[in-house]
């Protein structure tokens, strides 16, 4: 299997990952009691889990898929997990990641440029 097809893949897994939490914080999520900060978490990482989704997209035809692809797929997990994770749990311990994450993003965003 080619990098651009793999790639593609995971960009389709991750799409589909980013709906069912969408939905699961539209109807779930958000009308359970949590406060506004952490509907606002959620709301966050699910924006970003979306346009970096389209990004992978768009990273299996640049001209380093491979590459391209895990950079997104390190920053996408690197940032939204913990987003997702503190506005679920409460617990704030992985936060920390979610800045490593966006320099990844912005990393992943340059090397489609590559």
């Amino acid at each position: 299997m080619s990098a651009s097809l793999a790639v593609q893949r995971l960009a389709a897994l991750s799409g589909a990952l980013a709906v069912s939490a969408g939905a699961y914080g539209a109807h779930g999520f958000r009308l359970s009691n949590r406060d506004e900060y952490q509907r606002e978490l959620f709301s966050t990482a699910n924006t970003y889990h979306y346009y970096h989704t389209l990004a992978m997209l768009g990273a299996s035809r640049c001209r380093k898929p491979a590459l391209a692809g895990a950079v997104l797929l390190a920053g996408m997990s690197s940032f939204c997990g913990p987003l997702y994770y503190q506005a679920i749990t409460g617990d704030p311990s992985f936060s920390k990641l979610a800045p490593i994450g966006g320099v990844l993003f912005i990393a992943g965003w340059l090397t489609m440029a590559l």
